[in-house]
């Protein structure tokens, strides 16, 4: 039982702080749809870097994050508890991060303890 609430918890985490990425992040999914690109943002993704070689959205335009992106900053933050390939450009997202981390640490530190009682 406990073991089961630690994860839908830990999930409720990554899904919580991956839709917040996703809309807060270069003024939403309608204000990214809305330039052409991905120029400005809190967040660098590798594609961003990638210059001429990065990959193209299907009607051309320049490679832009979706929600699938900002799911695996919010998963890899939560596993290792920092952004694995994503470099974190903003305060604001910073300190999410920070309190997404602690949120992750603090349910596995929970979880361990509660075993560790267990026994």
């Amino acid at each position: 039982m406990v073991l089961r609430s630690g994860a839908l918890l830990w999930a409720t985490n990554v899904l919580s702080f991956a839709t917040w990425y996703w809309r807060l992040d270069a003024g939403g999914p309608h204000g990214r749809a809305s330039r052409w690109g991905h120029p400005t943002g809190a967040f660098l993704f590798p594609q961003m870097s990638m210059g001429e070689d990065a990959p193209k959205e299907p009607d051309g335009r320049p490679w832009s994050p979706t929600f699938l992106d900002y799911l695996f900053l919010a998963f890899n933050t939560s596993t290792a508890f920092s952004p694995t390939d994503t470099p974190v450009l903003s305060r604001w997202a910073k300190v999410l991060l920070m309190v997404q981390a602690l949120i992750s640490l603090t349910v596995t530190l929970v979880l361990v303890a509660r075993a560790v009682n267990i026994m």
